[in-house]
């Protein structure tokens, strides 16, 4: 299976953790998806940020590592707009293992 999308519009970098900047997709309203992006979300986006930093990944890598650690997914399509975010992205296949409590943290937030 492949997974499009799976930064959920950018929402899953470290993009929006402070808020919605003006230069980006939700800030501009070039994306369907930005009233979804709100103190809650924001608040949930964070608590993540928090899991992947204890990972040693951006909140990114772990979003990816985490639709890769499914057994059914074969590849996931990333809309990434510069050189660096593919880099950045692609070494989340360093870190596909998830331990039971990360899963359980996780899984909470979403």
């Amino acid at each position: 299976m492949a997974v499009f999308s799976p930064l959920y519009q950018g929402f899953l970098t470290n993009r929006y953790l402070n808020g919605v900047p003006e230069d980006s997709r939700v800030g501009k309203g070039d994306t369907w998806i930005g009233e979804q992006l709100n103190e809650q979300m924001i608040k949930r986006l964070n608590s993540l940020n928090s899991i992947a930093k204890r990972r040693g990944q951006t909140l990114s890598q772990m979003a990816l590592s985490w639709v890769l650690h499914n057994p059914a997914v074969t590849t996931v399509l990333i809309g990434a707009s510069r050189p660096e975010q593919i880099i950045e992205n692609a070494a989340c296949i360093e870190k596909v293992d998830f331990t039971d409590e990360e899963i359980f943290e996780i899984g909470a937030l979403l």
